[in-house]
């Protein structure tokens, strides 16, 4: 049986990186009208957990080391600043801005037709999935949005690159990048519950998006007995990726991409390409969060 390929720790892979190309910083406007102004800077915290040339460096070594292995995703270990959602989390967790909707998905969701677990800051046009995104939700994550949509344009402007696609397909901002508009936002909150522990493998948007990010936040340190049954060690969670090389299945005889595995952990961020099969590693106890949005790129 072909085991799963454990990624690199983020020791090792700040370890590896090395010197590339020095990439102009990057700001990109609202994905499309605030539904209310968004607040101003609520924290005096960085976002990102290096310097904006640091983190396109990151991204880029990280897009050229993916190429070798045929990869079209790519994690980055702490991307996002721990200390700043840290901060960000508490009226979140224990402030009651997480109000997750019950959603009904046609064919389900990884054969979950009732998605009860998420909380939707923007939908799709026609009120996709809901017609309710909460408001309160999205102006609190406001900053934190606006960056992964920077941190995703930079990586799919690499990553469309190193495929040899043509660039001039896409739209560009004056630094290169394409525009990007966010498609859907939610944050989901994963618990040990039948259909809640999970979101098994699947493809963001039935593959009908341009390409994803996830972002993973901190586990619950708020709430009444959060510190006791909460933990990153021991209980799942994690992210799983189909993708890569193709290497034939002792059991089976057939040629099946890769599996890799990666234990995330808070701040840890994921550029997913089109269609790549993925999975929410199922948890045993306490509590996991995502921040997952999907993208357009405008052409």
């Amino acid at each position: 049986t072909t085991q799963p390929t454990m990624a690199p720790s983020a020791t090792e892979i700040d370890a590896a990186e090395a010197d590339v190309t020095t990439t102009k910083d990057r700001q990109h406007g609202p994905s499309h009208p605030p539904l209310s102004t968004p607040p101003a800077k609520s924290s005096t915290l960085e976002i990102i957990s290096s310097s904006s040339d640091e983190i396109h460096k990151r991204i880029a070594k990280g897009v050229l080391r993916a190429k070798l292995s045929k990869r079209r995703h790519l994690v980055l270990p702490r991307a996002i600043s721990p200390e700043y959602l840290d901060a960000l989390m508490p009226p979140i967790v224990a402030g009651g801005l997480f109000e997750p909707q019950n959603v009904t998905y046609n064919g389900g969701v990884a054969n979950v037709k009732n998605w009860k677990i998420s909380c939707y800051l923007e939908v799709m046009e026609g009120g996709i999935p809901c017609t309710n995104p909460h408001e309160g939700l999205r102006n609190h994550c406001w900053e934190l949005l606006e960056t992964c949509s920077a941190l995703f344009a930079s990586w799919y402007r690499q990553q469309q690159a190193c495929n040899g696609a043509n660039t001039s397909k896409y739209k560009a901002d004056e630094n290169g990048d394409p525009a990007v508009s966010r498609l859907m936002t939610f944050i989901t909150r994963y618990t040990p519950a039948p259909d809640e522990n999970a979101l098994l493998k699947h493809v963001d948007g039935a593959g009908k998006v341009d390409g994803s990010v996830v972002v993973a936040l901190p586990i619950d340190r708020w709430t009444a007995g959060g510190n006791e049954t909460n933990s990153f060690e021991g209980h799942g969670g994690g992210l799983t990726f189909w993708d890569g090389r193709v290497r034939r299945n002792a059991d089976s005889g057939m040629r099946e991409p890769e599996e890799i595995l990666y234990d995330t952990r808070s701040g840890d961020l994921a550029f997913i390409d089109r269609a790549v099969w993925h999975q929410a590693n199922p948890i045993t106890r306490g509590t996991r969060w995502a921040l997952v949005i999907f993208y357009k790129v405008e052409r």
